[in-house]
């Protein structure tokens, strides 16, 4: 696998998430709809953040990020939102998904590191962190 294609599934990725959250964010219901409401919204903005610095990261190594709904749909290895969730079980999948792209970054840091692309290692290394304290207080929501 490439740099180029590690940053472009991760693009992928994060669109469907983007995607994803704003479901999430729209949908939730129940006694936590304030709390998650919220944070739904302040995950897809991180998400959209994460996106442009990701295809700008690819950009600046001569790559070119794919830049299509449809090129995203057929790269990402997650799915996209289900239809009828509890807020639970939102956050549940937004624990999984954060987790498997928890794993993807951190085979795309071995490929960075490969290829001497130091700055998309430490890219991937951040986000690493960040996913990991928002899945460690994803999932003391869940198990309060």
């Amino acid at each position: 696998m490439t740099i180029e294609q590690v940053l472009n599934q991760q693009i992928a990725n994060w669109n469907v998430l983007y995607m994803k959250l704003h479901h999430f964010h729209w949908y939730v219901k129940g006694p936590h709809f304030f709390t998650l409401h919220a944070k739904f919204e302040e995950l897809y903005g991180e998400a959209a953040a994460t996106i442009d610095e990701f295809a700008e990261q690819l950009l600046s190594i001569g790559g070119n990020p794919i830049s299509t709904l449809k090129e995203s749909l057929q790269l990402a290895t997650i799915e996209e939102a289900s239809e009828k969730l509890t807020a639970e079980e939102m956050v549940q999948v937004v624990v999984k998904d954060f987790s498997l792209i928890i794993d993807e970054l951190k085979t795309g840091m071995e490929v960075a590191e490969q290829n001497n692309d130091d700055v998309t290692s430490d890219m991937f290394l951040a986000l690493v962190g960040k996913l990991s304290k928002h899945n460690w207080m994803l999932q003391s929501f869940l198990n309060a």
